[in-house]
C-alpha cells in the first residue's frame, strides 16, 4: 500500500553548468518536504535539454524512480520544477501515484503556519489562483465514474466540463471577495504607516531560516515564535524600540524569502510586504554558517526586486557567526562597509549592531540651546525628539545641552549658543 507521508523528489536540470545548484536545490526541497510532514526517501535528477510535454521528466526516467524506491512504498511525487496542470496529471494517470510540485508544498506549509487573519487571507488567495487552471485535474474522477457507469466518453466530458465551469466561477467569485478583504487590510496598513511617519521603520528581510525572527526577539524582548523549520514567521509582527540619539524607531519581522518563491505568492502576500516596501532601513539577515549564502542573497534581492524594494538602503547581517568560517566572513566584512556579523541567539555584537542602526538612520549633532521660560513648548519638543544630557535652569532661561537629529534641526536653530 503506498504511503502518502512518503514521497520520490524529481528534478529536472536543463544547463549542465547548473547541475550543482539543481543539488542544492533539491536539497532545499527535501527540507521543504520535513517541513510539511513528508518524508523523502529518493532524490533524482535527470538532465535534459528540454522539459518533456508531457511529464516534465521523460517518462522512463520516472518509471526507474519509482521501481528504485518501490520497497518504500511511496504515495507522492514532488517536482522541484513547477508543472502544468496537464503535467501533474498525465504523471497521476500513468504511474498511479499522487503529484504535486514545488509550489503546492510551499502552499501547503504556509496553510499550515498562517495564524492571523492575515496571513490566512493571503494563503487563501495564493491557494485559489493556483487552484483555478487545475480544476480539471481536480475533477477528473467525475469523467472516470460516469465513463464506468454509462460507458459514454462523450457524457463523462461533458460531464466533467459542466462541474469546472461551476467550480472556476465560484473559484473567481471567491478570490474577487478575499482580494477585497485583502484591500481593508492593505489600507489599514497604510493608516498605520501614516501615523507613524515621523519614526525611521526597519524591516528584518532574508532567505527562511536565517534566524531573523531570533534577532527580532533579542532587540526587542518580544516572543515570536522560533523554529527550526522553513517559514515558521509568515505574518509580520512590530515593535518599537529605543535608539540613542533621542528617537525611536519601528522594527519589523516579516515572512522569509525561498528560491523559486511563485510570483502569484509574492503578489498575494502584498499587505505583508508593505512593511518591506515603507521601510527606511532593511536589515538583511544572512545565515553565514551556510556555505551557500552567497546564492541565497541572490535570491533574497530577486524578490526584493520583484517588490519594487530593491532602491531601499540595506545592511548586511551576518547571522550565525558563533557557527560559520571566520575567514570567510572576515573577508565578506571587508568586501562589504555596510556589514556586520553577529549572533542572535547568543547575543554577540547586538550592541554595535544597534549602533550602526542608528548611524544609518541619524544624522545627528551635540549641541547647546538656551530657551526662554515662555517658550516651554520648544522644551518639550526637545525632550521628544532630541536625547538631553544636561538642564541648567537659568534666570534668561532653560540651557538645554542635548543631541539633536540632523533632521529636527530646523525646530531649534533659533536658540542655538554659539
Amino acid at each position: 500500500m503506498l504511503d502518502m507521508n512518503k514521497a520520490i523528489l524529481v528534478g529536472v536540470c536543463l544547463r549542465p553548468s547548473e547541475y550543482d545548484k539543481k543539488i542544492t536545490s533539491l536539497d532545499e526541497l527535501e527540507r521543504l518536504a520535513d517541513t510539511a510532514g513528508v518524508e523523502v526517501v529518493g532524490k533524482f535528477i535527470q538532465k535534459r535539454q528540454k522539459p518533456d510535454k508531457a511529464y516534465y521528466a521523460g517518462k522512463g526516467f520516472l518509471a526507474e524512480a519509482i521501481i528504485e524506491t518501490e520497497e518504500e512504498n511511496p504515495g507522492l511525487i514532488i517536482f522541484d520544477n513547477e508543472l502544468s496542470p496537464s503535467q501533474g496529471r498525465n504523471t497521476e494517470k500513468e504511474f498511479e501515484i499522487d503529484t504535486i510540485d514545488r509550489t503546492e508544498v510551499i502552499l501547503n506549509i504556509f496553510h499550515d503556519h498562517a495564524r492571523t487573519r492575515e496571513s490566512k487571507l493571503q494563503v487563501k488567495l495564493a491557494e485559489l489562483q493556483y487552484q483555478l487552471p487545475r480544476l480539471k485535474r481536480l475533477w477528473g474522477h467525475l469523467d472516470r465514474e460516469k465513463g464506468q457507469a454509462a460507458g459514454s466518453g462523450g457524457a463523462s466530458r461533458g460531464m466533467g466540463e459542466k462541474q469546472i465551469e461551476i467550480d472556476k466561477r465560484l473559484i473567481r467569485r471567491e478570490i474577487a471577495k478575499v482580494k477585497a478583504e485583502l484591500q481593508k487590510v492593505f489600507l489599514h496598513k497604510e493608516t498605520q504607516s501614516k501615523q507613524r511617519k515621523n519614526v525611521k521603520k526597519v524591516c528584518l528581510v532574508g532567505y527562511t531560516n536565517a534566524g531573523k525572527s531570533t534577532l527580532f526577539n533579542r532587540l526587542t524582548d518580544a516572543e515570536v515564535l522560533v523554529e527550526d523549520k522553513l517559514f515558521a514567521t509568515l505574518s509580520t509582527t512590530s515593535r518599537k524600540l529605543s535608539l540613542s540619539k533621542g528617537r525611536n524607531m519601528i522594527l519589523s519581522d516579516t515572512v522569509g524569502f525561498i528560491s523559486n518563491l511563485p510570483h502569484h505568492l509574492v503578489a498575494s502576500f502584498r499587505a505583508t510586504l508593505k512593511d518591506v516596501i515603507d521601510a527606511d532601513l532593511l536589515l538583511h539577515v544572512i545565515d553565514s554558517a551556510d556555505d551557500l549564502f552567497p546564492n541565497y542573497i541572490d535570491e533574497v534581492q530577486k524578490v526584493l526586486v520583484q517588490i519594487k524594494a530593491e532602491y531601499i538602503p540595506q545592511m548586511m547581517i551576518l547571522n550565525k557567526s558563533d557557527k560559520a568560517d571566520r575567514i570567510k566572513i572576515k573577508f565578506y566584512l571587508k568586501a562589504h562597509e555596510d556589514s556586520i556579523s553577529i549572533s542572535a541567539k547568543k547575543g554577540e555584537n547586538i550592541k554595535e549592531l544597534l549602533k550602526k542602526v542608528d548611524d544609518q538612520l541619524h544624522s545627528a549633532n551635540k549641541c547647546i540651546l538656551l530657551i526662554p521660560h515662555t517658550e516651554q513648548k520648544v522644551v518639550n519638543l526637545l525632550h521628544k525628539l532630541g536625547q538631553v544630557e544636561l538642564t541648567e535652569y537659568l534666570e534668561e532661561g532653560v540651557k538645554i545641552t542635548a543631541i539633536i537629529n540632523q533632521e529636527d534641526m530646523h525646530e531649534f536653530e533659533r536658540f542655538l549658543q554659539k
